[in-house]
């Protein structure tokens, strides 16, 4: 059967389709590309290829963790250890140094169209087995007997060209999940209750229309290189500086004079204070300019114009649901109740109506920290006022190709991870990390990181749709959780019901919560190159996902393969021992 629509124009078959451009999707394509696979296509629906590292332009590449009372990043393997040699080679030959950023928050930093053509390379030595189709979005998926026969594709231009891929595997890699979504298999979307899964943090209820739509907002962020001149933007439309005011060190009664209800006031602190954080990541002040520095050229002696530096601070984050009046009357001119839609449920064209809004929302930011915020602070050589606005994206806007995703679908899975899963605390009671409490016998990957919500809902002042809005936490979705060393399942790459099917990148088998500590550039590439092993040993056996799942000696194969040793690449780490290093 269809699951919906109908096929036209090129047919291409394959024995793995990927789905997305996502670091997930290409750590999948290559690793089955090394294990053999002959016929592996990759569908993106833009033309950069890397995920967060590139098209979502999120350059400083955050790894949180703790070991030892310090802040650190977690061991490094895989494929994601190859991208690292490769940035640390482009930052030695662009500055001279591996590591040029001096960020509060990462110690490793690379620039969107380094990270892009890093990952053009990645692929380049399999372009024999890898085909990549850009510019084409999913329409709809062939289902028979419960498996995905083939998927079609439109091109984001232009929805009369066609491409259908027929595969013996797919692997769902992109942003939002919509292979998964189209194709009938189980999937949820918004928070989970502790009615579901008894999650300590997961609220209990009741489940109204903004929560069952609540998640981790999406991000647009802001790249920005040293001017030497005023490079200030024009307002933005629908800019209003109240919604910014927690990026500009307001005080309380600041704050409050706006009339913003209580709860909701932030005080980060001025936008700029100097330092190279000397006493590593997670050290000294944080602020908006220094939290995501990419390239420290004052500290590090470099020449003038080399300054750059990224903005993904929480006051620019979109909530994705409660939508300011222009943009539910953008929606539902598209479809009667499109503004109260899940984004996942979304078409791509009403996402982009949303997306638009949270564009203009960042560059809102932007002016507010280059003129609000530098009458504040004062005029010094590294303000805003005297950041433009990096044009290697090549958008009309000069913002990045995505914004930054951090939830998106989760699919119903052979084994569903809860907060259970990645805790052995009680909140309150941290003292780690340490290892959580159960440990799974088909770990593909060890992590470890905070269960980190930004702020997942918007209060209009007054209640005003058509006013300003400001972001904000809930009791039960903030940042200040903390996890404990784990493993994830490969259980949880595995759909319920659907056969022909693996989940990657952010569709996996996770509840809300823990999809809150699992979406960091590494951990991602680990979940991509754990899905690229298991479909190389299904293709080569003849057998779905489900039975690998089902045979601890199937189970044992894959987690050799992963750790290696093989003629090409790096093993991954499964345990997260931080004392164990990758050797080469």
């Amino acid at each position: 059967m269809l699951a919906s629509g109908s096929f036209t124009g090129r047919v291409v078959e394959s024995d793995l389709l990927i789905t997305g451009g996502t670091e997930s999707a290409l750590a999948a394509a290559v690793q089955a590309a090394r294990m053999g696979v002959r016929r592996i296509v990759l569908v993106n629906d833009i033309a950069w290829l890397g995920g967060q590292f590139s098209a979502e332009g999120v350059g400083a590449i955050d790894e949180w963790t703790v070991y030892q009372g310090k802040r650190t990043h977690f061991p490094r393997s895989g494929l994601f250890l190859e991208v690292l040699h490769k940035i640390w080679e482009h930052n030695r030959k662009q500055y001279g140094l591996a590591q040029p950023g001096n960020a509060f928050c990462a110690s490793e930093t690379i620039e969107a169209a380094a990270a892009a053509r890093i990952f053009e390379e990645l692929i380049q030595p399999y372009s024999n087995q890898i085909q990549v189709f850009r510019h084409y979005q999913p329409r709809s998926v062939e289902v028979d007997q419960s498996r995905i026969r083939s998927v079609t594709f439109e091109h984001t231009t232009n929805s009369q060209d066609r491409l259908t891929i027929r595969a013996k595997l797919t692997i769902d890699a992109s942003d939002w999940g919509d292979v998964i979504r189209l194709s009938g298999a189980a999937y949820a979307a918004g928070l989970d209750l502790k009615s579901r899964f008894g999650e300590e943090n997961a609220p209990a209820g009741p489940l109204t229309e903004e929560a069952l739509n609540e998640m981790n907002p999406i991000t647009y962020c802001v790249v920005l290189q040293e001017a030497g001149r005023d490079a200030t933007i024009p307002k933005p439309p629908h800019y209003d500086e109240r919604r910014y005011y927690g990026t500009t060190g307001m005080t309380r009664q600041e704050f409050d004079q706006v009339g913003w209800p209580t709860g909701v006031y932030r005080s980060t602190g001025p936008a700029f204070v100097d330092t190279d954080y000397p006493e590593g990541i997670y050290g000294g002040q944080s602020n908006p300019y220094t939290h995501r520095r990419l390239v420290d050229r004052y500290h590090n002696g470099l020449p003038a114009g080399t300054e750059k530096t990224f903005l993904n601070w929480p006051v620019q984050d979109y909530p994705i649901f409660n939508y300011p009046q222009h943009v539910v009357d953008a929606l539902e001119a598209t479809e009667p109740g499109a503004s109260k839609k899940n984004i996942v449920r979304m078409t791509p064209a009403q996402r982009r109506i949303v997306f638009e809004d949270a564009r203009n929302h960042a560059l809102g930011m932007l002016h507010h920290l280059q003129t609000t915020a530098h009458a504040k602070s004062g005029d010094y050589p590294q303000s805003f006022k005297y950041m433009k606005l990096s044009e290697e994206f090549g958008t009309a806007d000069r913002l990045p190709w995505k914004p930054y995703v951090r939830e998106g679908l989760r699919l119903e899975a052979l084994y569903m991870m809860r907060e259970q899963d990645i805790k052995h605390h009680t909140q309150g009671q941290y003292v780690g990390p340490g290892w959580a409490a159960r440990m799974v016998q088909d770990n593909i990957c060890g992590f470890q990181f905070n269960i980190d919500f930004h702020p997942t809902r918007r209060v209009f002042l007054r209640d005003d749709r058509t006013g300003p809005w400001i972001n904000r936490q809930t009791e039960n979705r903030n940042w200040s959780t903390h996890t404990d060393s784990a493993g994830f399942a490969f259980r949880s790459l595995v759909p319920l019901r659907m056969d022909g099917l693996l989940g990657a990148a952010k569709n996996l088998g996770y509840s809300s919560i823990v999809s809150s500590a699992l979406r960091l550039h590494g951990q991602l590439m680990h979940i991509g190159q754990a899905a690229g092993t298991a479909a190389a040993l299904c293709l080569r056996d003849g057998i779905q996902p489900r039975q690998l799942a089902a045979s601890l000696k199937r189970i044992r194969e894959l987690q050799q393969v992963l750790v290696g040793p093989r003629h090409l690449g790096l093993g991954m780490a499964l345990w997260p021992y931080f004392d164990v290093k990758v050797a080469g």
